[in-house]
């Protein structure tokens, strides 16, 4: 029997999906929200979670390094993304995602990618395969995502730079560097290319 968490903001899109897998006799299903998903995943240890990349909050990228960790007890992480948002593969292959499933593909590729992951297969749907040559293009560091990720929270340059341990003219020395490599013309607009590129 193969432990599944399905992770999935929209209550309705989570249930009916989570009904439709548990046809499958050799699935048990449980399902969660975002917001209660790494608790779930501690108390109920599935073998995969599978987690809609999407969030209905505004807080950007999910947080996959809570949901699953690297070590070989862990639950093995599947996603649901879509190639438009290929920002969002290359950070979910980065914490270490086995499995990629184009969620406007059909229920039984999930069902499909579930067994493989937990078979220590990987899986990727080929649909998928475009968003990851753009994802390989992602122009940001790092620092760089943790500076604009602040920035797109509000927080002026002096609260950036001292949660960073920074100074003020490194996080503006940053800001121009990410407004020039998202070809932005200012703060703004670097985070709405950022995020509708699914970078945060």
């Amino acid at each position: 029997m193969i432990r599944v968490l399905l992770v999935h903001d929209v209550c309705l899109v989570r249930s009916v999906l989570a009904e439709w897998l548990r046809q499958e006799s050799d699935l048990l299903v449980f399902e969660a929200p975002w917001c209660g998903a790494p608790s779930s995943a501690r108390s109920l240890q599935p073998d995969i979670c599978a987690a809609d990349l999407e969030r209905a909050d505004s807080h950007g990228m999910p947080p996959l390094g809570e949901l699953c960790g690297r070590d070989e007890q862990d639950p093995r992480l599947l996603v649901l993304a879509t190639a438009r948002k290929p920002g969002l593969l290359r950070r979910a292959f980065d914490a270490g995602a086995r499995g990629f499933v184009d969620q406007e593909g059909s229920p039984q590729r999930l069902v499909s990618a579930i067994r493989s992951v937990a078979a220590g297969e990987r899986f990727v749907d080929d649909s998928l395969g475009f968003g990851f040559l753009q994802a390989a293009r992602m122009p940001l560091t790092r620092r760089e995502l943790s500076v604009l990720s602040l920035a797109a929270d509000g927080a002026s340059v002096a609260e950036i730079a001292c949660s960073l341990h920074l100074s003020n003219g490194t996080v503006r020395n940053y800001m121009a560097a990410i407004t020039r490599k998202t070809g932005a013309r200012n703060r703004v607009d670097a985070i709405r290319i950022s995020q509708g590129e699914g970078w945060l």
